[in-house]
């Protein structure tokens, strides 16, 4: 083992975001550009007003830019770098917060080359709080989410579909075998992509859902998708990580009593599962309990092959903003604490940097009693970097 891998890192900090912003939702981080630049575009304000501003983090000198806005503000909605160099912006929820949500059918594409966003066509159901994967031939798969089922009430959705940047419109996909929201998704080496947990809507008021526990995976080369097994506990608000050998880590989350408006859960889990490929859909193992509980947070494998877990919350606590952090090491299955961020938060982004280094941008840093007036959520736009 390297001493890189023994060490425990550190943060240190980057300059201000043009603005406070919550990023909640799986798909709604995040993305590097091919000029090492990282990308932000649309979240909430602390009203759970959507917004429309995108933002530009410059890994050389730690600043961040604004630049054009989103055609339409929007919020849980998906981000994902296409294998061209632009960047599809996909349905999500606009407008003030409100129940049952107001998705969108439409999509936007960003041109680094020339700064400017164009339509993407619309997708053939709205939806917000889906997953979004590239896969392999360059094609996106967008899978599951929330969707208006009348004036007074949403459902969890089953329909898949893919956008092709060579092809105008989108198609249709196989259906999932269950509906699902909020739920991460992982590319994982061999094409194929796993979806595992998630929410579902439980009241006709929206105030509550049931996390799910199972999976499975999508294979671009025969539409399909084929169960694979379901994890140990349902899990709703928690990361999926591919690690080196093709497996997948599985962290954190709750049982899924908490809303889907980005507000925290009581019943955070400290516990984690790895996913392994086999014939016959893959199986699920228990791994070693995180040192704490925690949902809504972010997992970023390093360079390593570690897998570095911050942030996230637990409302018991009458707050929000965990500043606390471990690394995993996926060959002794065993966690480490490592020095805690310098401003917690929840609901934020977290990507890595071709240097290896990791940022984190925004979020939620204290929730409802916690904030000094009882509002929602306390946010900030600081960002900093976590240095191996």
């Amino acid at each position: 083992m390297t001493d890189d891998r023994r060490s425990t890192g550190r943060w240190s900090p980057a300059g201000p975001l043009p603005w406070e912003r919550i990023l909640s939702g799986a798909a709604s981080g995040a993305v590097r550009l091919a000029d090492g630049r990282v990308m932000l575009a649309g979240g909430a304000d602390a009203a759970l007003t959507a917004q429309d501003g995108t933002a530009f983090f410059d890994p050389r000198d730690g600043s961040w830019s604004q630049g054009r806005p989103l055609a339409t503000p929007r919020r849980m909605h998906s981000t994902t770098m296409l294998a061209d160099g632009r960047v599809l912006v996909t349905g999500g929820f606009t407008g003030p917060n409100a129940y049952p949500v107001r998705p969108l059918a439409t999509a936007e594409v960003y041109d680094p080359a020339s700064g400017d966003w164009a339509s993407a066509g619309e997708l053939r159901e709205a939806r917000c709080g889906h997953s979004a994967t590239l896969l392999p031939d360059g094609r996106v798969l967008v899978a599951g989410g929330t969707g208006r089922r009348s004036a007074d009430s949403e459902r969890s959705l089953y329909s898949a579909e893919l956008f092709d940047p060579l092809l105008p419109g989108w198609s249709k996909a196989w259906d999932m075998t269950d509906g699902r929201s909020f739920h991460p998704a992982a590319a994982l080496p061999d094409g194929r992509v796993l979806v595992a947990g998630g929410w579902v809507a439980t009241r006709r008021d929206g105030r509550a859902g049931s996390a799910l526990a199972y999976g499975e995976c999508y294979d671009p080369a025969t539409d399909t998708w084929t169960p694979t097994g379901s994890l140990t506990a349902p899990r709703a608000g928690h990361e999926l990580t591919v690690l080196a050998d093709g497996s997948v880590l599985a962290t954190g989350g709750s049982d899924g009593e908490g809303g889907a408006d980005g507000r925290l859960d009581p019943y955070s889990k400290a516990t984690a599962e790895r996913w392994y490929p086999e014939d016959g859909g893959g199986r699920w193992s228990r791994e070693h309990d995180m040192p704490c509980g925690r949902t809504q947070h972010r997992a970023v494998r390093l360079r390593t092959g570690e897998v570095l877990v911050m942030g996230g919350g637990n409302d018991l606590l009458a707050d929000a903003g965990y500043r606390s952090a471990a690394r995993y090491d996926p060959e002794t299955r065993h966690w480490t604490q490592v020095p805690g961020m310098t401003v917690g938060r929840t609901d934020f982004a977290a990507i890595a940097l071709s240097d290896g280094r990791v940022l984190v941008a925004g979020g939620t840093v204290r929730s409802g009693p916690a904030t000094p007036t009882g509002a929602p959520h306390l946010l900030t736009a600081t960002s900093e970097l976590f240095v191996l």
